[in-house]
Formats: structure tokens, C-alpha cells, sequence
């Protein structure tokens, strides 16, 4: 079978839908991935075909958060959501027409992302089935608000209702542009509800979350979506880096953009006082030519290779982080900044691998530091290799591949 597989965001949300796809190419299909063209290469290096979405998400997102300091304060995640918002609605109609010229011919379309609204509106088009494809759990459920929602401070008797809520906000921001695409590309009729039909798959693991006793049948949870790194060669200077000593801490924020990198670097040697530390700056202006020797820089390098040589890891609570650090069997510390971050950091503080999140907007070392002290205790430790050796039971890719294969009526 052939599948058109789109999605748009930051490596964050390209990356497991490379595995995916590597995933279907394994059982003898074929999956092309359309996405932002900076976050591609992990796809390239796995094989699999890939075609670039209009627009660029790191040039759109730096431009919006630099310059303003640490006072900006919650204005500079108001600008992210405005320029993830802007850069999906600036892009429909071009998004729309490359999936459907991807999509001559295909079996299904699996859509994610920014580029999820568009990939159903291609299978519409090209009449073929739709599946969803996600990281964060928006299907509605009473056991937990909407991730992208403060739970701590929402009343349970409302977690259904809060997805709702949610996912119409988000349909309502883009709604007026997908409409345009629809007619200006495919001769649609505009759609004023969003999609709720479709089969829905997560590429999330039960150890973090549990399957909602009220999910609708075709709403399923795989596990993690990651590719294994067997064949990676670290270069030589983090080999030996990790050879000269005890396990180093991990700290880097991914995608992020949305802080001041050098504040927050300031504070993360203050907290690190001394200790062994690997840092990734991701998509940050952060400038790392003046590290004391304790630190090391690493640039991309496999979740699963480095995450088990390491103690603990520090993180902006991503959903591939998350996952791919408790996967790992090492403790976490999460420092949120913004969307569902706060939900994952809640997940990984329940199944008692990391201690209360550690806000981002306004990262202090003091506070850092019991964080990570915490995270060293030998009872943390050993939650985190019972939570890792579970989670490396699972097959999300290949669960992916089965359900999806059932729904097409057979492989």
C-alpha cells in the first residue's frame, strides 16, 4: 500500500513520523513524509522519501522571540502560538496542493501536526481514508484535562469538556483559511465541524499514559514512535568526554526558542555546580563558546544512544523527550515552557521519575539544583529503570503498522 504521510511543526513532531514511516517502508509498503524541510534529515537518514512543506518554522519562530529578554515574560509564548498560527494559515492553500500532488494514487493519508487539517482535507479530495496521527492526547476523555490546558488548577468534573473547549479553539483559528484551500484547490465545499470520525493513532506509551476507559474504539495508543540508532558512531570528542568520567547530566531544550538562552545558561552551570554536563542548545541563540570545563557540547545525537550514558536529564518536557528519557530507565528534570509541556512534566512527577516541574519562564539555579537533586536519589533511580524497562517492551512503531494495516483490510 502507498501512504502520504504529512505533518508540520518542529523536529519534535517530524521526527517519530520518520520511524513511522520507516516503520510501514519495513513491512513492505511505501510512505513518503512531507514536513518542514529543517526538521527532515532524520527521515533522509532513514530512507525515507521526503518532500518540503512551504515555509520555514525555525525562521518564523526566532524572529518572534528574540531580542526581548527574560522580562517578556508569558508575551513571548502568546507569539509563539501566534506564529505556529500564522505560518499553517499563511500555507494552507500550498500545503494543500503539495499533499494532494504527493497523494495521486495512495491508499491513505496520515496526518499530523500543523498539517493535519490539511491532510484530511487532501484524503477528502483524493477519496481515500484519513488517519490521524499525534504525540499529545487530544482525544476527549474524563481522566485528564487537555494537556495544553493548567490541570492543576482545572476542576476533573471538566476534563472532558476542557478537549472540547480545546479543540475548537483550535479549529476556529484555522477554519477561515482551510476553507479557502478547500475551495481554491480541491472545489471543496467549505466544513464547519471539525473531524472527529477518522481513526486516531498516538505515538505515546501507556507507561505515561494510560488507555482512557471512555477513548472511542478507534482511538489508540502504540507506544513511542522511535527508530533504533543500532549502526550510529558517536564523534570522537563526546566518546571521549563520556569515558573520562561518571555519567554526565543532559540538559537541552529542543525546538524551544522562547527564552532567554543566556540567562538560562547562566543558571543551568550555577545548578550543574560542578557536575559533569552535556548540553545541547537545539534551536537557541545560546552562546556556548565560554563552558567551563565541566561542560561538553553535543550537537544531534540519538535519544536512545545517549540517554542511557547519561544520570539525569534536563528537558523542556517535550513528548519525544519525555518518552525517550523514561524509555531510557534515567530520571528527568522538567523545565516547561509552554503548551503541553506542563502535561508531560505532570506525567513523568506521576510515575515518580522526576520531581515537580521546574517552570522555564523563570528559571532559577537554586531551584534547578533540588530538582536535580532530586532526580539523583537512589529510589528515583530505580522507578526509572522499572518505568524504561517496561517501556522498552513496547513496539509503537510496529503496533502502528498492525492497527494501520487492519484498517486498510489487511497488509
Amino acid at each position: 500500500m502507498k501512504f502520504v504521510v504529512v505533518t508540520y511543526g518542529t523536529e519534535g513532531d517530524t521526527r517519530p513520523l520518520a520511524a513511522l514511516c520507516a516503520a510501514l517502508a519495513e513491512a513492505g509498503h511505501d510512505a513518503r513524509l512531507l514536513g518542514d524541510a529543517a526538521t527532515l534529515d532524520s527521515a533522509r537518514a532513514l530512507g525515507v522519501p521526503v518532500s518540503a512543506l512551504a515555509g520555514d518554522i525555525k525562521a518564523t519562530l526566532q524572529p518572534a522571540l528574540m531580542g526581548a529578554g527574560a522580562v517578556a515574560g508569558r508575551s513571548r509564548f502568546r507569539n509563539t502560538a501566534k506564529a505556529l498560527a500564522g505560518i499553517a494559515n499563511d500555507n494552507a492553500q500550498s500545503w494543500l496542493r503539495e499533499t494532494v500532488m504527493a497523494g495521486e494514487g495512495c491508499d491513505a493519508v496520515i496526518a499530523s501536526g500543523l498539517a493535519a487539517f490539511v491532510g484530511f482535507s487532501a484524503a477528502e479530495y483524493l477519496g481515500v481514508k484519513a488517519i490521524g496521527a499525534g504525540l499529545i492526547p487530544i482525544t476527549p476523555t474524563r481522566a485528564f484535562a487537555s494537556p495544553f490546558l493548567p490541570s492543576a488548577r482545572f476542576p476533573s468534573f471538566l476534563n472532558r469538556a476542557s478537549h472540547g473547549f480545546v479543540n475548537g479553539v483550535l479549529w476556529r483559528a484555522f477554519r477561515k483559511e482551510i476553507n479557502a484551500a478547500r475551495a481554491a484547490v480541491c472545489k471543496l465545499p467549505p466544513r464547519q465541524r471539525l473531524w472527529s470520525d477518522h481513526p486516531m493513532l498516538y505515538g505515546i506509551s501507556p507507561g505515561l499514559v494510560r488507555l482512557p476507559a471512555d477513548w472511542p474504539a478507534n482511538a489508540n495508543l502504540c507506544g513511542q514512535w522511535v527508530a533504533p540508532s543500532s549502526g550510529w558512531t558517536p564523534p570522537p570528542d563526546l566518546a571521549e568526554f563520556l569515558a573520562q568520567g561518571e555519567a554526565p547530566i543532559y540538559v537541552g531544550f529542543g525546538s524551544m526558542t522562547s527564552f532567554d538562552a543566556q540567562a538560562t545558561l547562566a543558571e543551568v552551570i550555577a545548578a550543574a555546580d560542578g557536575r559533569r554536563t552535556l548540553i545541547h542548545r537545539g534551536w537557541s541563540e545560546m552562546d556556548v563558546s565560554r563552558l567551563p570545563a565541566n561542560f561538553h557540547v553535543v550537537g544531534d545525537v540519538p535519544h536512545d544512544w545517549l540517554f542511557p550514558r547519561t544520570s539525569v536529564v534536563v528537558h523542556h518536557g517535550g513528548s519525544g523527550t519525555s518518552h525517550s528519557a523514561a524509555r531510557a530507565g534515567i530520571p528527568s528534570v522538567v523545565v516547561p515552557f509552554a503548551g503541553d509541556q506542563f502535561f508531560w512534566a505532570s506525567r513523568l512527577q506521576g510515575a515518580g521519575i522526576a520531581g515537580e516541574a521546574v517552570d522555564g519562564r523563570d528559571l532559577r539555579a537554586a531551584t534547578l539544583s533540588r530538582a536535580i537533586d532530586y532526580a539523583e536519589r537512589a529510589e528515583v533511580r530505580g522507578r526509572a529503570r522499572a518505568v524504561g524497562g517496561r517501556m522498552r517492551e513496547e513496539d509503537g512503531v510496529g503496533r502502528a503498522v498492525l492497527l494501520i494495516e487492519a484498517m486498510m483490510g489487511g497488509g
